[in-house]
Formats: structure tokens, C-alpha cells, sequence
């Protein structure tokens, strides 16, 4: 428990997924050379019959004893969501709409890695990578695609253009899953890096949340040359001696003010409640369960901060608020069909970075702040993790997918935040 609790606290081949009935053997790429392949998704009606008649066949528990959410995910949540699954879902739909962008694999560190790639027909659009976390995916940062590449269609002006890149992560969705031990953060980071260079971009921006946040905080730091700025919505900005206090669940440390205490109870109660990081970042292989039942994975996947979850909850009761029942689903058949639960999280076990402490960033940076992120952080925190902060804003709405959940004020940011470097 103390390597998992510092992990936290501190804290494919494109045949592999042929084999997982996810690609045609069309979309199989050479694995010798550096060149780009589209790719389009297209997963066998096979596996859609399968996952409807695992749905069938779940094994249910009793409801929970309590009426609020302190034993976890609601037996009702979970029951609207299979019901929905079973006869409203439609991941024809979902597909459609990934098929819809260019995507495309290359290898890179000897990993197939899947993208989406977008360029803007306006001039001068400027580069950005968008990179994902746990439990999101591709999926998660689709809605900012085409405000952000075609922003006089949504409100912008032909200068806030950008050319979108979002890469899956290793061992996430369509990208390979790793073989061997290695493919932590900082090595993802590198392989980011690469990606935007192949693609013939010399300095770029890199957006990230979540995983994301800090895989984008180490791209900066190993290599500042190449990064124009980042953007991030959970900033690594927590000092190092408030985030040992928050993981023992002591009080708040004297001379914090409001702002800061606020985001300080907002810690200590992320760290009492996200066990599914301690799991994964101890015993990943140990989760196989998750591999094998549809809404067990799905029931795992919700459970990732209070705030989502109650978001999420809602939606299947039919209050569509930020996320819809087809959002949340369009995500968890994802991870079903690439079967990469225990990939994904094995991520938490490479990880010996803090999620929330600064990284040594020293390239131009913005932060957004939404409210029910699991952590506020206050603008004094930002500017001592990150002294090349060119923008901050606190915002009154949104939280821990704040791009999935509010897409048009994710988009507005993202557009004043690099404002200044047009």
C-alpha cells in the first residue's frame, strides 16, 4: 500500500488489435518504417453481439445499504446504464463520428501510435496537441475538434484558428498496447513530442487534463525548445509540503488563505476517495474482471471522482447536463472493444510523478480552473509552479472533462489562452 499510495499521491501493433476484432487487415501497418498510415475504425458485428449478450448475462448484486454514494457507484445508475446500452446505444453512431476526422497510426518507440489529426483551412493556424486521460479517451476531446479548427463556424475569428492533434495514449483505445515495463509518462511524453515533428510541425502548443495534464507538463519540461506553451485544466501547482499534508488527511496547514484552503479540502478529500488509483497503480493485472464483464468495466469507469459521477448519475436519469447517456457510453464501449482496461491501467504502476506537485515547467503556460476538477487551484499556486504563466481564469462551471462536459467554454479558453502568441 505505501508504493501505491506515493504512485497516487506523488500521485498496437494495429494486428494485436485485428486480433481483438477492432481492425480490418486492411488497416495493418508496416512495423519497420516511420511513415504515417490512415485508419479508419470498423469493429466486427460479432463483437457487438457479444458485448449485448454479456449485458444479458450480468450477474447482479444487491442494491447498496445506503442512500448516498459513500459505498460507491449507485446499483440504480448502473442498472439505467445497461438498460440504455442494451436498447439504445448505438455505436454505429460513434463510429461514424471518429470516422468522420482523418485518423491515422505510425510507429514511434516501437509502438503503433493511433491519432486524429486535423488541419485548419485558415492560415496561420497554430498546432496543438490534445492529449487525453483515465478514464477518457479520444472520445473525451471530440466536441473541440471543430470549433477549434473552423472557429467563424462557432463563433470565432479566422485568427483563432488551430490544426488539432489527439493522439490515444499507449495502451489506450486504438494505439498499442506496451509489451514491456517503461511506457510511463515521460516516455509518452517523448513520443508526443516525436509525433508532432513527424508531422512536420517545429514548435507547437500542448493542451492536457488529467493523464494528460501531466504528460503535457513533462513534454515542456524535456523539451522546452519545441513547446510554444501548454495549456492545462488539473495544473501540477500543488507545493510539495501542502500535498504530503492533504495525503495524510491532516488538517489545513496555518497561513493558507480561502482560496487556498478551499483547494486544500478539495485534495484531502481526493485522496480519501480515488482508490481505483491506488489499485491500479499497484496490482493493474489484478483487475481482469474488468476485461471480462461489460458493465463491471463500465461500473469501475464511473467511479472516478464524486463530481463526475453525480454528473454522470443524473444524465441516466435522463438530466442531460454537459454529458449525455451516449457521451458516457460512446467511452466505455471504446475501452470494451480495444479491451484495454488493464492497459490503460497499467499506466498507474509506470507513474512515479505527483499528479498535482510542479514539474519544473519553465515554458510560456495557461491555466484554466473549473470548479469541480478535483482540485481548484488558486492563482498563487499556479504562478509559483509555473513563473512563465501567461494566462489564468477561474471559471464558475465545468470540471474534471471539462472539454467533453463544456466544450464551448473549453473552447473559448483554449483560444484566449494563446491569444498572445499569435
Amino acid at each position: 500500500m505505501k508504493k501505491s499510495k506515493s504512485i497516487l499521491a506523488s500521485t498496437m501493433v494495429v494486428s494485436s488489435l485485428l486480433m481483438q476484432g477492432g481492425l480490418s487487415n486492411a488497416q495493418t501497418a508496416p512495423s519497420t518504417d516511420e511513415s504515417i498510415h490512415p485508419f479508419k475504425v470498423h469493429i466486427p458485428e460479432s463483437e457487438l453481439v457479444d458485448l449485448k449478450k454479456r449485458i444479458k448475462a450480468t450477474r447482479w448484486t444487491e442494491k447498496e445499504t445506503v442512500d448516498d454514494y459513500s459505498q460507491g457507484v449507485k446499483s440504480k445508475t448502473v442498472h439505467e446504464l445497461a438498460d440504455y446500452w442494451l436498447t439504445n446505444h448505438d455505436w454505429r453512431k460513434a463510429e461514424a463520428r471518429l470516422n468522420a476526422y482523418p485518423q491515422f497510426t505510425t510507429k514511434i518507440d516501437g509502438l503503433d501510435i493511433h491519432f486524429i489529426h486535423v488541419r485548419s483551412k485558415e492560415r496561420n493556424a497554430l498546432p496543438i496537441i490534445l492529449v487525453h486521460g483515465w478514464p477518457g479517451s479520444i472520445i473525451e476531446l471530440m466536441k473541440v475538434i471543430d470549433p477549434l479548427t473552423n472557429p467563424t463556424a462557432y463563433g470565432g475569428k479566422p485568427e483563432d484558428a488551430f490544426d488539432v492533434v489527439i493522439p490515444s495514449i499507449p495502451g489506450y483505445g486504438f494505439s498499442e498496447k506496451p509489451a514491456t515495463t517503461g511506457w510511463g509518462p515521460t516516455r509518452i511524453a517523448d513520443a508526443f513530442v516525436t509525433l508532432m515533428k513527424r508531422l512536420g510541425y517545429k514548435k507547437f502548443l500542448a493542451q492536457g487534463g488529467d493523464w494528460g495534464a501531466v504528460i503535457v507538463d513533462l513534454m515542456a519540461v524535456q523539451s522546452p525548445d519545441d513547446l510554444l506553451a501548454i495549456h492545462t485544466n488539473m495544473p501540477g501547482a500543488v507545493p510539495s509540503g501542502i500535498d504530503k499534508a492533504a495525503v495524510a488527511g491532516e488538517p489545513a496547514p496555518s497561513g493558507l488563505s480561502t482560496e487556498e484552503k478551499h483547494a486544500y479540502e478539495q485534495l484531502v478529500f481526493v485522496y480519501q476517495h480515488v482508490y481505483y488509483g491506488f489499485y491500479m497503480g499497484s496490482r493493474p493485472q489484478t483487475l481482469i474482471g474488468l476485461a471480462d464483464s461489460p458493465v463491471g468495466l463500465a461500473t469501475f469507469m464511473l467511479d472516478h471522482d464524486a463530481r463526475s459521477l453525480e454528473l454522470i448519475s443524473r444524465s441516466f436519469d435522463g438530466q442531460s447536463e454537459g454529458l449525455t447517456r451516449d457521451d458516457v457510453l460512446d467511452n466505455i464501449t471504446l475501452y470494451w472493444f480495444t479491451n484495454t482496461a488493464i492497459s490503460s491501467a497499467r499506466l498507474y504502476w509506470e507513474n512515479k510523478f505527483p499528479y498535482f506537485s510542479p514539474k519544473g515547467v519553465t515554458v510560456p503556460v495557461a491555466v484554466s480552473t473549473f470548479p469541480d476538477e478535483l482540485y481548484q487551484a488558486p492563482r498563487s499556486w499556479a504562478e509559483k509552479a509555473y513563473p512563465n504563466l501567461i494566462y489564468y481564469n477561474k471559471l464558475d462551471k465545468g470540471g474534471h472533462f471539462a472539454a467533453w462536459e463544456q466544450p464551448k467554454l473549453f473552447t473559448e479558453e483554449i483560444r484566449a489562452a494563446f491569444k498572445s502568441l499569435r
